[in-house]
């Protein structure tokens, strides 16, 4: 399981480096081209959906690296049983809330599929929006790939080894 992790976060971390390289090279592009008064038409439009796209598979990414926001200190402080309950509601409801958004956001395609972008029109509203679904089982997979390992943390929290105090 351990290895299947670090290959979803390295396929992760390559998809959100490709959509940093492509939203600098898009905004790049954008403000030369304006610059010199040849204003691309679609520049503002694909640049919002990068920021999207970027935010959404980013937060997939922080999710299978447990970079995301949580209080762990908070949970440090609960005794072993409590802490283990704690982190099971906190699973249950991290996983509920992003099968309930990939449910939604899988509705709302259907309500989109005859739009298209304005500047792109060949392009699907309904293809752009797809992020909100795919990012949620992204989400939902890195959840249950760390699961274990949170468990595991929950119940016998790894010792704290010597360093610095702050």
């Amino acid at each position: 399981m351990d290895t299947f992790r670090r290959r979803y976060e390295l396929a992760l971390e390559w998809l959100v480096i490709f959509l940093m390289a492509a939203m600098a090279i898009e905004v790049t592009a954008g403000v030369l081209f304006r610059t010199f008064g040849a204003s691309l038409v679609w520049y503002d439009e694909v640049a919002s959906i990068l920021l999207a796209w970027l935010t959404f598979y980013g937060s997939a990414l922080a999710s299978a690296k447990r970079a995301h926001i949580g209080c762990p200190e908070l949970m440090a402080l609960l005794p072993g049983k409590p802490r283990f309950f704690m982190r099971i509601v906190a699973e249950v409801f991290t996983i509920g809330f992003f099968v309930l958004m990939g449910w939604t956001g899988y509705q709302v395609l259907g309500v989109l599929g005859t739009d298209n972008l304005v500047s792109l029109p060949w392009v699907r509203v309904s293809w752009v929006q797809s992020v909100v679904p795919i990012s949620a089982v992204l989400i939902v997979l890195a959840e249950l790939i760390t699961l274990p390992r949170v468990l595991a943390n929950a119940l016998h929290p790894p010792a704290v080894t010597g360093g610095a105090s702050h």
